[in-house]
């Protein structure tokens, strides 16, 4: 069943998908989690095809958040540029390197979550 969506959730996934993609990073994914997992609402994963350009893309999404207003959270892993985790409370971002994604390969435990679109998510600005 598709769920509504608040305007602050709409607000907080549409700066972070554009501070994905300001930064060039790779298959983001946007999966609806609420309903499925208590760990947060949303998942956004993607990767990089460096460990510089993930640093990069994290930088720019705790910006984005910051900007935004939200001050409590949680970065892990920023040093070593391969698997960077940020906790927003309702929306987690992962950010890989690209053998780290695959490795990993963290959206298939997910596979029951609507991934939201791109232009789902263009749409809302």
């Amino acid at each position: 069943m598709k769920k509504d969506f608040t305007p602050d959730q709409k607000k907080q996934i549409y700066a972070c998908y554009h501070a994905l993609m300001d930064k060039k990073a790779e298959e983001v994914l946007v999966l609806d989690l609420r309903g499925i997992s208590s760990v947060a609402d949303f998942f956004v994963i993607c990767h990089g095809g460096s460990q510089r350009q993930v640093q990069a893309i994290s930088d720019n999404v705790e910006q984005a958040f910051r900007s935004g207003g939200v001050k409590d959270y949680r970065v892990e892993g920023r040093e070593t540029g391969t698997w960077v985790l940020m906790d927003f409370h309702d929306i987690v971002v992962h950010v890989f390197y690209h053998t780290a994604r695959a490795f990993y390969a963290l959206e298939n435990l997910w596979s029951d979550a609507r991934t939201l679109e791109g232009r789902e998510i263009q749409a809302w600005g």
